[in-house]
């Protein structure tokens, strides 16, 4: 392997990180001299920052006339947030999730990625779908400030000391870390997408499968971490709320915005519509009644999302290699692990939707 290409593709990952870093910072300070919420902050400043590396790889891989890691990167990422990093974050302490988050954001969650599977299902998300998601992206930043608002009204913080540091200087310094970090974002993005390339055909790996694994993991690395360190912190509901407000950000802005630069639409394969996709929706759809129990997940719930990450990442290698062990791990997946798993979710959810009814209905 050339090792040029190589220490490109780790100078990219690098950049990405540091570039997603400043531009957080950059965005966080300014919203803040605006007198926006905390709130509407963490939804969408944070929510948008860690999902710039995927915007990044996205636009440029379409541009490229390299749809297959475009899509591959959303569809991996979403995949990546929920079963990796939920997982090793409830490993680290068991993870609250706020009530407004089972009740909206995740059905949301679910909504997008049900419109998702519709537009692929014609074989490409064509230009106007594209848009419709882009625009969606607006429309849910415009309802989360709304929102903020609204409950910055009926509860109003107590009131703040006279902000400092509101100097032109302070500004200017803040709006050149929003730059570097979009400037770091895009050149660590073009290093990546290079990279990734070539280790693809190093490997004899498809561009899909290296933008499902590997630039999606890469690219997840800011909300992985965010999340570990909001856990390791005591912050659990930011854990949480960070992953699914970027898988949010991911459909509509990332996968929106692609599409709209990319001549021709975004193509998608049949390996992704008979399999990367339903994954992802199973994955979204086993949110709901894990989330539901408690409004906790567990060390073991977090232990079941690493374990079906590693699983889903070894079925993709052994299809990409044709193993012989492939059928047989696949029968084993679909008629043994996946329907255990699915009853004992729906046990759980049932026995925590019981425990939950007033004692007159069950007197």
């Amino acid at each position: 392997m050339d090792s040029i290409t190589l220490l490109l593709f780790l100078a990219g990952f690098a950049l990405l990180i540091v570039g997603a870093e400043l531009l957080v910072r950059g965005a966080s300070g300014l919203a803040a001299q605006m007198g926006v919420s905390p709130l509407v902050i963490g939804l969408t400043v944070v929510a948008f920052g860690t999902s710039a590396p995927e915007a990044a790889v996205s636009a440029i891989s379409s541009l490229a006339g390299q749809p297959d890691i475009a899509l591959g990167n959303v569809i991996g990422s979403n995949i990546f947030n929920v079963l990796f990093i939920l997982g090793i974050s409830a490993l680290i302490t068991p993870l609250i999730v706020a009530r407004q988050l089972v009740q909206k954001e995740v059905p949301f969650m679910i909504g997008v990625s049900l419109l998702l599977y519709a537009f692929a299902a014609g074989g490409v998300i064509a230009f106007w779908e594209s848009l419709l998601l882009f625009a969606g992206a607006i429309l849910y930043t415009l309802y989360l400030i709304r929102q903020s608002r609204k409950e910055l009204t009926e509860d109003p913080p107590p009131t703040e000391p006279a902000k400092t540091g509101t100097s032109p200087g302070v500004l200017v310094w803040q709006i050149a870390l929003v730059l570097v970090g979009l400037g770091m974002l895009v050149l660590g993005s073009r290093w990546l997408v290079g990279g990734a390339t070539s280790l693809a055909r190093v490997f004899g790996l498809s561009e899909l499968v290296i933008g499902l694994t590997i630039v999606a993991a890469g690219t997840s690395l800011p909300e992985v971490a965010t999340s570990i360190m909001a856990a390791g912190r005591g912050e659990r509901d930011i854990a949480v709320g960070n992953v699914v407000g970027s898988n949010i950000f991911n459909i509509l802005f990332v996968l929106g915005f692609a599409g709209v630069v990319s001549p021709g639409g975004i193509p998608v394969s049949t390996a992704v519509l008979g399999f990367d996709l339903p994954v992802m929706l199973a994955v979204c759809v086993a949110c709901l009644p894990i989330f539901f129990t408690g409004h906790l997940i567990t060390r073991w719930e977090g232990a079941l999302f690493l374990a079906y990450y590693i699983a889903y990442t070894a079925y993709l290698l052994l299809q990409a290699a044709q193993h012989d062990a492939l059928p047989l791990y696949s029968v084993i997946m679909a008629e043994f692990v996946l329907p255990l798993t699915g009853i004992t979710l729906v046990v759980i959810a049932l026995r925590a939707w019981r425990n939950r009814r007033p004692a007159s209905d069950s007197a």
